[in-house]
Formats: structure tokens, sequence, C-alpha cells
């Protein structure tokens, strides 16, 4: 796997955190969030493929059996979440907690890299060199982290909460999708 082959697959395992990226960045997109979310995001991206290297097909076939559900879960609990309190009165949205710190960043760092654990198996069969194409996926994952917040602040300029709402939907059809594909339903 050449350098090119990498940032292929780099990008396409940023297409996750790309989306939820954007859909935490109509609410939370301070320079301190924007860093925490694409940082995070980076070094899970980075970490679990290097973990799935390193541990290899034991671990994968355990994974595999609950990433679908646990990615779901998560989406859908944080999508229902954002359109509940799309509308609700400023005072208590500061009230509300950071989904940028504490669990929270780390559920969401996890259900946008669970790909990349199944990736990470798959990258000393292919012959890729593992260090620079772990550091690769990370550091894609967190530009298209930091790319997708700086836009969504664009639109919530323009949209105000309706975005917020499609955002919630977005993470709930990303949870639906993952649900799906596991359960073979695009697959001919």
């Amino acid at each position: 796997m050449g350098p090119l082959e990498i940032l292929l697959l780099a990008l396409a395992l940023s297409a996750d955190a790309f989306s939820v990226g954007a859909a935490l960045g109509l609410k939370h997109r301070s320079p301190r969030q924007t860093f925490r979310l694409a940082f995070h995001f980076g070094l899970f991206q980075a970490l679990l493929p290097l973990l799935g290297a390193l541990l290899g097909t034991t671990l994968l076939a355990q994974v595999e059996r609950w990433d679908h559900w646990i990615a779901f879960g998560l989406l859908v609990f944080l999508g229902v979440r954002m359109i509940r309190h799309a509308h609700e009165d400023e005072r208590k949205r500061v009230a509300d907690r950071d989904p940028t710190r504490g669990w929270s960043l780390v559920g969401f760092s996890v259900a946008v890299s669970i790909d990349a654990l199944a990736a990470g198996v798959t990258l000393p069969a292919v012959g890729a060199p593992i260090l620079p194409a772990v550091i690769t996926i990370g550091m894609v994952a967190g530009l298209s982290t930091l790319v997708a917040i700086r836009l969504a602040a664009t639109i919530a300029e323009r949209l105000g909460a309706r975005i917020e709402v499609a955002a919630g939907f977005v993470l709930i059809g990303l949870g639906v999708k993952v649900l799906l594909d596991h359960l073979g339903f695009w697959s001919p």
C-alpha cells in the first residue's frame, strides 16, 4: 500500500469524523471546543487502527459483534438529544454539559473511529507501513473535523436553530446507516 492508497483510506475513514464534527460545530465551535474535537477525533482515528494492527483479528472478531450497535446507540442518542435541545431557552443551554469534554468526547471519538479499528487489522496484510499510515489517518481525521466545524459555524449563523435540528437527524441517520451497513442492506 503506497502513500496515495493510505491517503484515500484516511479520507474514507474521516467521513464520520467530518459528519459528527459538522453536527457538533453548529453549537460547540469555540476555539477550545474546536481544538478538543479535532485533536481527539484525530487521536482516536490514529490509535484505533494502531490497536487493530497490533492486536489483529482476535480483537476484531470480538468487537465486530457489537461495534455497529455501539456506534448506532451513541449516534442516535446524541442526535435525539440535539433535536430535543434545539429550541430550548438559551439560559438552560448554558447549563447543559459540553459534549466536547469528558466522557461525551470519548464517546464521540470512539463512535467515529470504530471503522478505523477494522482498517488497522488490514494494514499489515496489505503491506502498509503502520506508523506512517496511522499518522496520516489521524491527521486527516483531525483536519476533516476542523474543516467541518468551520463550515458548520458559517451555516449556523445563517440558519440558526433549524440547522441544529437537521444536524440531530444527520447523527440519527449516521447511526441507522451503521446498523444497516452491518445488516447488509446496501450490498447486492
